[in-house]
This record gives structure tokens, sequence and C-alpha cells, in this order.
């Protein structure tokens, strides 16, 4: 039968009523029938499990305990925490690990990410979850595994960083910790605090808040002016569900997107080669920060596979990040004898420490550290609820029929480039770009845009998003 459960940039994803039940423990039964058949895992190791804060994720997680000692494994109950710290807790203990969350998807959706003993599952391994779990159920174990608490994931995740920065790294910072439903909101403010900073609990949600720091609300946008208007602060900063993509805003209540503060974090940890999306901003080969910038399609499990091959190929210190935030770090960092290890899967925390020491250190608001990189302007939104049905014949022509592209984009005027990776991104001979690409998480259709001004920008998105709604609803009538 089929079902609208899938693996998307991250982990899978779907509708609450098709994952809470029976499908949460075959998905699970799947992974670890793929490690145990690559002899990743043995019977009687354990499996950490962690989850966000919707309301299905305690009895999906549950679930998927029983799933894991079904399969004659241990699984230790990490219970609410951020996606990076369960990630970094199963690779310094040498453990797979599942973390139940939707991330910034409708609280009617919910996820599985997936975790081997190294890190973050690739696409390969994706496919070999779906084959798998396409077959025979794996029978259960002569044994069943036991259930355990693993309390001690958010204190050795807050020692990465604070380790790493030091207890005076933000030193005179007053900072907004706006709290709606990230599993991180009391984290933030207790290690913004250890770091020397003033942090200001800000908002705090009672029911679950889907902040998407790629396309933000309206309303999110609105209440960080507020924020910022209220009262003296140096910056705002929150994440998305799980945590493992940051929200930074600056010292107006301005949103500084994802890639901008991926590039930031990069240039603070001294990086030498950046592996991001597509998606992301042009100016990063321009701006002069970085010898070698490696693009790939979305999603963190080609950024990962992008990394991987840079350190393979000799590179010296490798980061990652796309568009809709989150930095992935391939290689350790030393400084002044302190020593940041490697953690390649998204994470919110270190972008945030990152940026707000070198506001600290600069003595400088983030809004001119920003704009020191030359950053092109852009913005992005998506149309929501749309079939595939009608959004990839759109994408199919819009790539293949030159014809048409050049009819219906003809207010960008000639096209300089188009480029095919995920979705369709075209560039303009005058400098505008416009991208068209179907979310891995949602069925949505996505638009990203590049412009010389903000203005500009916001004009061609909403142009962008006219022309794909009405080409999709021609094409699903």
């Amino acid at each position: 039968m089929a079902t609208d459960l899938k693996f998307g940039t991250s982990g899978l994803r779907g509708l609450v009523s098709e994952l809470d039940g029976p499908p949460a423990e075959s998905w699970t039964r799947a992974f670890l029938a793929l490690l145990e058949k690559r002899g990743d895992i043995r019977p009687g190791d354990g499996v950490l499990v962690g989850q966000d804060l919707r309301a299905s994720s305690p009895a999906i997680a549950a679930r998927v305990h029983g799933a894991i000692r079904a399969a004659g494994f241990d699984a230790l109950d990490c219970g609410a925490v951020p996606t990076p710290a369960l990630a970094l807790g199963a690779m310094e203990r040498g453990l797979p690990a599942i973390m139940v969350t939707g991330s910034h998807i409708p609280e009617d959706r919910n996820g599985l990410k997936f975790y081997r003993t190294d890190g973050e599952i690739d696409k390969r391994d994706e496919e070999g979850i779906v084959t798998i779990h396409a077959g025979p159920p794996p029978p259960d174990a002569p044994r069943p595994g036991a259930l355990r608490a693993l309390p001690d994931i958010l204190a050795r995740y807050s020692a990465r960083t604070l380790d790493f920065f030091g207890g005076e790294a933000l030193k005179g910072l007053r900072v907004g910790v706006y709290q709606h439903s990230s599993v991180a909101r009391d984290l933030i403010v207790d290690l913004l605090g250890a770091l020397g900073a003033e942090a200001v609990a800000l908002g705090r949600a009672q029911s679950f808040i889907p902040v998407d720091t790629e396309a933000l609300r309206p309303e999110d946008i609105e209440l960080l002016h507020r924020f910022a208007g209220e009262q003296p602060l140096d910056a705002i900063v929150s994440t998305d569900g799980d945590a493992d993509r940051p929200l930074i805003a600056d010292e107006a209540g301005r949103f500084v997107r994802g890639d901008l503060v991926g590039a930031m974090t990069a240039a603070r940890l001294g990086a030498d080669e950046v592996v991001t999306p597509v998606t992301s901003n042009s100016a990063l080969e321009t701006c002069g920060r970085f010898g070698t910038v490696v693009r790939t399609r979305v999603g963190s499990p080609y950024v990962i596979e992008g990394m991987a091959a840079a350190v393979a190929s000799g590179a010296g210190r490798v980061a990652g990040f796309e568009a809709n935030g989150g930095v992935l770090l391939a290689s350790p960092v030393e400084e002044e004898g302190r020593r940041l290890a490697a953690l390649p899967t998204r994470d919110a925390m270190l972008p945030i420490a990152c940026v707000l020491s070198e506001i600290a250190r600069s003595g400088r608001p983030l809004s001119r550290l920003a704009a020191g990189f030359g950053f092109r302007a852009t913005a992005s939104d998506r149309l929501r609820e749309v079939p595939a049905r009608a959004s990839g014949p759109f994408l199919d022509r819009l790539e293949h029929d030159e014809a048409y592209r050049r009819e219906l984009l003809g207010a960008l005027g000639p096209i300089a480039a188009v480029d095919a990776r995920d979705g369709v991104r075209i560039r303009s001979a005058g400098g505008l770009t416009v991208h068209f690409r179907v979310s891995g998480n949602a069925p949505e259709v996505r638009c990203y845009v590049e412009a010389a001004d903000a203005a500009q920008a916001e004009a061609l998105l909403g142009w962008g998003l006219a022309v794909a709604r009405t080409e999709i609803d021609k094409a699903g009538a």
C-alpha cells in the first residue's frame, strides 16, 4: 500500500498517522538489519534513541524502543535532545542512533533520522534500508534487548562547545533566545550563560511551532523584529525543532540566512574548503574567504559525501553547510591549545557560538560582520501541497524545453546558465537567479532567488512563485 513515508533531504518523513505504529517499527528493524548485515553491530549492542518536542514523538520513540529490543539490541533512551547531541554521543560510543523528529515540518508529520556508528547515513544507506524494508520482516531475536536510560548526552554536547570557546568567549553580549518549541531551547540559555553572555529567554511556546529556517513564517519575522525593538540585544538566536539548524537574527531582529551563517562559521574556524549545495549564495566563490567551494545537491547526505571526498583528497580544514542552516565539520580544529572534534552532521550550536564569539571578539555588530561577506540579496519561499504529478512535468519541461524556458522566463532577459543538479536553477546574463526545486521533506515546490538588492529579490520571488503556481496548476489540471 502506498504511503506518504519517504526519505527526503535528511531522514524518513511522513504523516504521523502513517508512521506511529508498525511502520516506525519496521523501518527501525530495516535500519538495524542493514547494520547487522554489514557487521557494524552485534546482538546485545546499544542503539541510542532521541526525540524532539512534538506531541507525537514520545509514542513513536516507544515504538522504536520496542523494535530495537525485539531485534536483540539494547534501546538507550536519551529523551528529548538535539539531533547533533545524539549524533555526537553515538559517534563517541561507536554505536548507532535513531532520532525521532520531523524537524521543521508541520506537527501532523514526523520522521526518523538514522545514524551509523560513524555518523549520519548517506544515500547508499537509504537505498539499502528501503530494499530491506521491502522484503520479508526479520525474525525477532531469541533474547530481547533491554531498555536503559542514557542521561549524559546533553552535558557532553555542551562541553564540546564550552571547552573549545572558553567561559569568557561571549562576555559582554546580551543575546535573546527565542524559545518556541526547539528541543534545545533551555540548553541554549544555559550554554550561552556558561560562555559569558547574558541570555534572555523570549517567546516560550506551549505547543509545537514548525519554525523553518529556510522559509520563516511572517509571524516569526515580525516576532524577531518585536523582540529586538523591546530591549537592546546583540543578537537573537534559536534553532529549528530538532536543533540541527540555527536561527540567528542581528541586533535589529533581521534574520541572517543559513548560508551566510555557514560562511561566517567556516571563516571563524579557518576552513580552507567548504562544501555546500547549489542553493547557497553565489558570493561564496567571490568573497575571498575560502580556497575551494564545492557545490552539491540539496541535503546533508550529499554535503557529507562531498566533505568525505575533500578530506580523502588531502584538504585541510573542511566545513559544510546548507542554505537552510546547520554546519557540518569534517575536520578537527585546533586553536590556542583547544581542540574541536569533527562532527560531520548538521549542528546548530557551533554556528551560534561562532557568530556570537566573532561579535564579542571584533566589537562590531552582527549586521556589519554579515555585510562584510558581500552576499547578494536573496529570498525564498514555497508553494505548499503541490503533488508530484503537477510539479514533475513543470520542472522537466523547464529543464529540457529551451523555447518554453525562454518564453516563460522572458522577464529575466537572456539566460546565461541552467543548472539541473537539483531542480532547475537559472541565472540570467544580468545576474538574476531563479531556482525551482521540489522539497525532499514535504509536498512543496521551493523557489530561491538572488538579485542586486532586497527589494529586487522580493519582487523576483513573488514573480517566480506566481509563474510556478500558474504552470503547476496547468500541469495538474
